[in-house]
Parts: structure tokens; C-alpha cells; sequence
């Protein structure tokens, strides 16, 4: 049984890891084949992308050998794909191989478009790449007073991250003393502060106590840098001194390439986590079209599924459990302070109120990161 995973981000990594030792015998008498295909050598921790952007973290802090992280066990190549033959069973890579396999698993993640709205990128500081969020530093760390705009494209990756810097943001002029001097506006596409109810009831609590001002049913149109003025779909017309974007997403430019799924997200079985009309062939984390979170929690959450049922095909029996739309984030509000949004396809989150205590084991996360990579609890 040949097993090929094709990204080597949290799900990718995870799930390599976790079918390693699910698999050990397997592999060891060469019955099973496990191999990674990664676009890069290095992992980055995506969370701390928005730390460096506040100047908390530096950037090579983030990043580890993916080799080191891998079990030895697991074949690693940084050899990305170029092309998806799902009906011959193969791949071709950039390096013109071919890899077939029984049973494929696509983890390539997502990446951000901003040139999708005329003036964005340019004119806009965001987080979500290294050179993104050291650039956000240079500009918030010379930001002495104004107008703060902060715009959400659509859809985007780990929905509570712009709750987050709002909220981070807000502390860090607290510290410096301007907040006096910021006018802090929040706007997002549809008529609540986030997409999910209660979160949205939860943040306008936690905006209040700021004095962080809000506008619903922004949705980004365009960019005007040379007067600072950000215009949105239903006429609304916004000027700023800093702006701070959440650029809208894509998945992985090789998915749209070879026609797999709109705008590079792959049908997904909600359940099965199967790509539609492809029964050998298993999609997690950012790359899904599931109507739910693109967070690190969601990739974890599926990896654990997939690998049980993925052990259980080898061994040839059926499947044996079924994905609930199982999220967990943490949402960090400042101040020494934390709450979280759990919640899956069926039950709602509800946030608590901030408290040290789940800001501690936020921060307990963050350390345990690359040994939770390795499969461990």
C-alpha cells in the first residue's frame, strides 16, 4: 500500500507522523510506503507570524526542519507537485518524477490573494506571510496617532487571528500611551462582528469595553493609497492612517491549476473527508471547502480521523470514524487575558469571558507546538 500526503503543514505533518506509528510494523516490513511531498525544507508555525507583526516574536523562532520533525519511519522529498493525475493513481512533481499511490492525501494549505481587490496590496499591512509581518512592525512600531482601519477580505484562514490583533493592537497603544490619539475602526463583510453568532455577540461585548469602533456589511472593494481611503461594496467610504488587512484567500495555485476545485478549494466529503468522486483520495485542513474554520485545531482534528481510518483501510476494513466539523481556537483579548471558541457542524461556540487561566494555556500551546506535531497529546 503506497500512502502519499502532499504538504507537510500541520495536517500533512501530523497525519505522517500519527499513520508512523499506527503503521510501524507496516512500514518496517515494507508492505506500507509512506512519503511526503513538500514545497519546503522548513515548518513554519503560522500563529507566530502575528506575534512578529506586534514585535513579540522574531522570525526565526518560527520555523524548524521538517526532516527533524518527521518520523524516520516517513519518506520526506521537497519536491512540490506540479500536477494531480487522479485517475492513473499519479503525481508529477517540479522535478519531472512521478509518484503514484493507492491512497492520496492533499494538505497544501492555503495562501493569500490580496490583488484581488485593486489598491490592497499595496497599501494595506497584514500578517500572514514573514515578509507581511515584519513589514506591520516596521509600520505599527513608527504609528504614532490616527486613524486605525482594519478590513476583512473573504474567505480567509484562522477566523478568530483578526479579533485577535484587534484586540492585541489595542494593547500595545495602551502600553505606549497613544491610545488617547487612535481612533480604532473594526469592519467585516456580513452584519455582525463575526461570522459566527455568538462570537459576534462575544467580541461587540469586548469592543465596548475599548471604545474599538465597528461597521457591518463591509465588504472591500477597493483601495484609494494615494488618499487613504478604503471603499466598500455597498458605498461605504473609510479614510485611515494605518490600515491593517486580513487579505481575502485561495487554496494552493497547483489546486486551481489542475481544476480540482474553485479558487483551489477541493469538494470535500464532510464526513468521509474524501474528495468528491474520489474515494481513495483525502483532503484536509485549509484545502477543504468545508463549511468550517481553516485553523490549525481543524487540520489536528482531522489528521486524528484520517489516521484511524486510513490504518483501518490498510488493513482492510472499512472506515471507522466520521468528522464532526470539530474546531477549537483560542481567541487572545490582551491584558494577560484569553477565551476560546469550541464548536463543530452542530453545536454553537460560547465563549467565555477572558480569564488568565485559558491565556496560560494559550501560551502552554504555543511551547507545545512542535511536539504536538510529532502526534503527541
Amino acid at each position: 500500500m503506497r500512502i502519499l500526503i502532499v504538504g507537510a503543514g500541520i495536517g500533512g505533518t501530523i497525519l505522517a507522523n500519527l499513520l508512523a506509528r499506527r503503521l510501524r510494523e507496516d512500514l518496517r516490513r515494507g508492505g506500507v510506503t509512506l512519503t511526503v511531498l513538500s514545497a519546503s525544507p522548513s515548518h513554519l508555525y503560522q500563529p507566530g507570524l502575528l506575534y512578529v507583526a506586534l514585535g513579540e516574536m522574531s522570525p526565526a523562532e518560527l520555523y524548524r526542519d521538517e526532516r527533524e520533525l518527521l518520523d524516520p519511519l516517513v519518506r520526506f522529498e521537497v519536491d512540490p507537485v506540479t500536477d494531480f493525475m487522479l485517475d492513473a493513481k499519479k503525481v508529477a512533481t517540479r522535478s519531472g518524477a512521478v509518484h503514484d499511490y493507492d491512497l492520496l492525501v492533499i494538505a497544501t494549505g492555503s495562501r493569500t490573494v490580496p490583488e484581488e481587490v485593486p489598491g490592497l496590496a499595496g497599501n494595506a499591512h497584514s500578517f500572514y506571510t514573514e515578509d507581511a509581518a515584519l513589514r506591520m512592525c516596521r509600520a505599527v512600531q513608527a504609528f504614532d496617532g490616527g486613524k486605525v482601519v482594519i478590513v476583512m477580505g473573504v474567505p480567509h484562514k484562522c477566523p478568530m487571528a483578526p479579533l485577535e490583533m484587534t484586540f492585541l493592537l489595542h494593547e500595545q497603544f495602551v502600553r505606549r500611551g497613544i491610545e488617547r490619539r487612535v481612533d480604532m475602526l473594526y469592519t467585516y463583510p456580513v452584519g455582525r462582528l463575526h461570522s459566527i453568532e455568538n462570537v459576534a455577540r462575544w467580541a461587540a461585548v469586548e469592543f465596548d469595553r475599548r471604545g474599538i469602533r465597528s461597521e457591518t456589511f463591509f465588504n472591500l472593494a477597493e483601495v484609494d493609497g494615494a488618499n487613504r481611503l478604503v471603499r466598500s461594496e455597498e458605498g461605504s467610504v473609510v479614510e485611515y492612517d494605518l490600515l491593517i488587512a486580513i487579505p481575502p484567500h485561495h487554496g494552493a495555485p497547483e489546486i486551481e491549476r489542475a481544476g480540482l476545485g474553485a479558487r483551489g478549494w477541493i469538494p470535500t466529503h464532510r464526513r468521509h473527508l474524501t474528495m468528491q468522486g474520489q474515494d481513495d483520495v483525502y483532503v484536509i485542513g485549509d484545502t477543504t471547502n468545508l463549511p468550517i474554520s481553516k485553523a490549525g485545531s481543524t487540520a489536528r482534528f482531522q489528521a486524528e480521523l484520517l489516521c484511524h481510518n486510513i490504518a483501518a483501510r490498510v488493513r482492510g476494513c472499512s472506515m471507522t470514524r466520521s468528522y464532526d466539523g470539530k474546531v477549537f481556537c483560542f481567541i487572545e483579548t490582551g491584558r494577560g487575558r484569553a477565551s476560546y471558541a469550541s464548536f463543530n457542524y452542530d453545536e454553537p461556540p460560547e465563549p467565555p469571558s477572558p480569564s488568565r487561566s485559558i491565556q496560560m494555556l494559550k501560551t502552554l500551546y504555543h511551547r507545545m507546538y512542535w511536539a504536538s506535531l510529532k502526534g503527541l497529546p
